[in-house]
């Protein structure tokens, strides 16, 4: 195998070795680190992460497949960009006669400059676990990318079964992805890693949706983005999660073919007490979505009688308020009902909700309840 590196090793670099780490992927960490990882896509465009994939090919042995990765040191030290350019076979130690242990494979950084190592190169290692009755992956060491843990059971060899590679628990595939700054990520047992900067975007296939950054967490984002690759482009796609436009659709490679975005709807609820003016106490539901709200207020009153004229009048009354970010873009015109009588309340800009009519000679009593229901754009 080659593993080729990219950070000046005092001997070693090629122009050739060069250009297989030119690998442009740098997601941010913090304004002086990357997020170590493995860059996505696959021969065929089926699967997210095809680089450094590991399947086993005897039994104590197994195959790293060739890919490339950025692996993250201190600041001080700066990321470490690595390409294995061939297959390669790793070798697992035999098993404990009486207990099982799991095994890391790790892709390991060596500086001679910071680590005293003599070694200024890039190795596929297998890092032994403790055999135990219960047992537990090693630490990854310093400067490494941990790529998978093996279970090598009690008493295997290559005189026996060996490792169990298509048993259940056996192998965990333990990569996560990386991309370049301003790229979506494809996430990638990475999905709770916290984003670098509000407006950082990541493609979840777990929940099947694009997701922005915006300063504390991941949020889905409801709008479509265009430009992630131009149209007529790129007519297959190299890694599921990838999106491109199409006539002003955007579309999500799923493995086989290119399938419209429907981004998720959001829907956010609320519901509690409001503010009120004197004689009346309110509660309220709401719900909205896109824009659109939809309220339902129970006034109570708790001042004195209100009669309604002949023709309906009645001194305006202001019952209670929305709170921000619920009230209409303009003044709106809500029914009003206690179930036997009804009238009509306004609901200005700023969420005061005034009753201005009611029934004619139909009485609002003390504890009686009013309740007030719209639907307007936000």
């Amino acid at each position: 195998m080659t593993l080729h590196t990219g950070w000046l090793a005092p001997t070693g670099q090629t122009r050739q070795g060069t250009r297989h780490i030119a690998v442009g992927a740098t997601t941010p960490a913090t304004p002086l680190t990357a997020r170590s990882g493995i860059l996505p896509g696959t021969n065929d465009g089926k699967y997210r992460v095809g680089g450094l994939w590991m399947s086993g090919n005897g039994p104590m042995t197994a195959t790293v497949y060739a890919g490339r990765a950025v692996v993250q040191g201190p600041a001080v030290q700066g990321a470490y960009p690595v390409a294995l350019d061939q297959d390669t076979v790793i070798t697992f130690a035999d098993g404990d006669p009486l207990n099982a242990r799991i095994d890391l494979v790790v892709l390991r950084v060596y500086d001679d400059q910071y680590d005293s190592s003599k070694r200024s190169e890039a190795a596929i290692e297998i890092v032994k676990g403790t055999p135990s009755a219960v047992p537990a992956p090693p630490a990854a060491p310093a400067l490494s990318l941990p790529l998978f843990s093996v279970k090598v059971v009690a008493g295997a060899s290559a005189g026996t079964n060996g490792i169990l590679w298509s048993g259940t628990g056996i192998v965990t595939d333990l990569r996560v992805t990386t991309a370049s700054v301003g790229g979506i990520l494809p996430v990638y047992n990475n999905a709770a890693v916290p984003g670098s900067y509000p407006g950082q975007y990541q493609d979840n296939d777990n929940a099947h949706f694009l997701q922005r950054w915006d300063g504390t967490g991941w949020v889905a984002y409801p709008k479509e983005v265009g430009g992630i690759a131009a149209n007529g482009t790129l007519p297959t796609g190299s890694y599921v999660g990838q999106f491109r436009e199409t006539n002003g659709v955007l579309q999500r490679w799923n493995g086989t073919v290119w399938a419209t975005y429907h981004p998720p709807v959001e829907v956010e609820t609320a519901s509690g007490s409001l503010n009120t003016y004197g004689g009346w106490t309110a509660t309220w539901s709401a719900r909205r979505t896109r824009g659109i709200a939809t309220v339902r207020m129970s006034v109570t009153r708790t001042g004195a009688d209100i009669t309604a004229g002949a023709n309906g009048y009645i001194t305006d009354q202001q019952m209670c308020a929305l709170p921000p970010g619920w009230p209409p873009g303009i003044a709106f015109e809500a029914m009003a009902s206690d179930t036997m009588a009804t009238g009509c309340a306004t609901i200005t800009a700023t969420g005061v909700v005034t009753l201005r009519s009611w029934t004619p000679t139909a009485i609002i009593r003390n504890g009686g309840v009013v309740n007030v229901t719209a639907t307007y754009v936000l």
